[in-house]
């Protein structure tokens, strides 16, 4: 049996391979500004605990898992409107789309169909700085795009290899910039 799937690995893997390689191949981590903001946001969203609001059912830290597709992780939150889940992720930056995140979000609705049995079409990722969601359809194009993310994910599972860098305007915001040094790669080509 395969080893189940972490679901930030989506993400991480979505924003960029090489990061999801230090990260759970090479066990590589580095705080920076954001993440610590993000660990301390999470630790709110992260305890267990169940209330209801606004006449419908609010989990907070629920445990995500399916069986099928090897994956787990944990929501940050999921409402229960008439026994249909719909999670909600929270992001401490600004309100930006990112293709990472919604990724992230629909893996988690995956999970949710399978562990309630019942179709899960919406959720929406929240930004703490300006309070507002933006809410995202689970639709075929993005469900297929889990699934190549995971398949690749166990690709790079079964051949450990870090894949070069990419060096662009997301290695600003990594963590990770100082152990990927993504300079030098393009350093290494202008000497050949």
């Amino acid at each position: 049996m395969e080893e189940p799937v972490p679901i930030s690995a989506i993400q991480h893997y979505a924003y960029c391979p090489r990061q999801y390689a230090l990260i759970h191949i090479e066990q590589i981590w580095e705080d920076n500004l954001y993440t610590l903001r993000g660990h301390r946001a999470h630790a709110q969203v992260h305890t267990p605990e169940g209330m209801a609001r606004e006449g419908m059912r609010v989990e907070y830290g629920l445990p995500l898992w399916s069986d099928q597709l090897g994956l787990v992780g944990q929501a940050d939150v999921v409402e229960f409107l008439e026994d249909t889940p719909y999670p909600v992720e929270h992001k401490v930056g600004e309100r930006r789309a990112r293709h990472a995140d919604t990724l992230q979000l629909t893996a988690q609705g995956l999970c949710l169909e399978e562990m309630f049995s019942v179709p899960v079409r919406k959720g929406a990722l929240y930004y703490r700085q300006s309070r507002r969601r933006r809410e995202v359809t689970f639709t075929p194009a993005l469900r297929a795009e889990v699934m190549e993310v995971l398949q690749a994910i166990r690709t790079l599972q079964a051949h450990p290899a870090l894949p070069p860098p990419v060096n662009d305007a997301r290695c600003k915001d990594c963590s990770l910039v100082a152990a990927c040094l993504p300079q030098a790669r393009d350093r290494l080509e202008g000497l050949t």
